[in-house]
């Protein structure tokens, strides 16, 4: 079962909210897309469930061009993240309404229903109102509407974006078990790399309404093709800085200088820039010093979380994030000594591409 998009598109006048897009989404495991707010999720998959109509390009499923179908026509499901249930229908008709609009008979919208309220541990709200359930019965009353009719492609748009941090993690669990057995292409938007990360599948990375690069989320993750899809892909964000090749140096500016890495080599001499996850820029503390080099730079903002310490400092005219495992206590306006660990650098040539060995 497979989604295509041909070069699909959409312009509003002369702003573009999606440039053309080749995507083959598919079904088994998740296809995310991952960008901020205003990246185009929201808008590429109303294109794709025929809310909207492209401007450009078109639809494909099972081979088949969709790009004209109504909506009402074709077997889809979405979720949004502001709990969209009938406030005057009891929980058991919200999740029955997909199924009353297909004239299924009550017998089976019955037994449906009761299947994926057992599910979806709704079981004993069935007769309550919306208004009567938490922010997470409602939520799960709306998956459960999206699942009952068995849809052959499920959209769901930051679905857990509006629940509280244990609730998130509740149903980021339960979400790749309740999709496991369905043949179905499911489409998970989310701002969140870590969101991403937990539940695997595929991921498409969004930003300004193109999509920079799609694969397995593990293989995007550690193997970014540019640097914006680095940016997009770190939370917190990656960091980044211009540095010099010059023979078998590299120079940070003035901050820093290490012997030029492999993956430069056979690079000319000049200017690229370095990535560096936060969580690859730590104090020594109970870190090996091989493949590290000191970076000191003015301590901005520290953030204590408990487990975590996390510090925003300044490298030349950029501001790096570390984040380390433990408590690390810097004031604000001192001179912080963390250690960068080189062996996990990206290096992005004038284009923006990542430079690979």
């Amino acid at each position: 079962m497979t989604l295509e998009l041909r070069q699909i598109a959409k312009t509003v006048g002369t702003e573009v909210h999606i440039h053309p897009t080749d995507l083959v989404l598919e079904a088994g495991g998740f296809n995310i897309l991952l960008g901020t707010t205003l990246s185009g999720k929201t808008t590429l998959m109303q294109l794709m469930a025929g809310l909207d109509r492209p401007t450009g390009g078109s639809l494909h499923f099972q081979g088949k061009d969709v790009t004209g179908m109504r909506v009402q026509n074709r077997n889809v499901s979405m979720v949004y993240q502001q709990f969209i249930n009938y406030p005057n229908f009891t929980v058991y008709e919200n999740i029955a309404s997909p199924l009353r609009v297909a004239r299924m008979g009550e017998a089976e919208i019955k037994k449906r229903v009761g299947a994926m309220a057992d599910l979806l541990r709704l079981a004993p709200m069935l007769d309550r109102k919306p208004a009567e359930l938490s922010g997470g019965q409602q939520q799960r009353t709306a998956l459960a509407r999206a699942l009952v009719k068995d849809s052959e492609l499920v959209l769901l748009d930051e679905p857990l974006a509006n629940l509280d941090f244990k609730l998130r993690e509740e149903l980021r669990e339960e979400l790749p078990k309740l999709f496991a057995d369905r043949n179905c292409i499911v489409v998970y938007a989310t701002t969140e790399p870590i969101e991403a990360l937990l539940l695997g599948g595929r991921t498409a990375t969004l930003h300004e309404g193109r999509v920079t690069q799609f694969g397995p989320t593990g293989d995007v993750y550690r193997m970014p093709k540019d640097v914006i899809s680095a940016k997009v892909f770190s939370e917190p964000p990656i960091n980044t800085a211009t540095v010099r090749k010059t023979g078998n140096q590299v120079d940070l500016g003035n901050v820093a200088h290490w012997t030029c890495p492999a993956v430069l080599a056979d690079q000319p001499n000049g200017e690229y820039t370095i990535g560096l996850r936060p969580h690859h820029v730590t104090p020594m503390v109970n870190v090996a010093a091989e493949g590290r080099v000191k970076i000191s730079g003015e301590v901005l903002v520290t953030e204590l979380s408990g487990s975590e310490s996390t510090v925003h400092f300044k490298v030349g005219p950029e501001t790096w994030v570390s984040l380390a495992h433990g408590i690390h206590s810097y004031g604000v306006g001192e001179t912080a000594e963390l250690y960068a660990d080189l062996s996990q650098a990206f290096y992005f040539g004038a284009d923006g591409a990542l430079i690979v060995s």
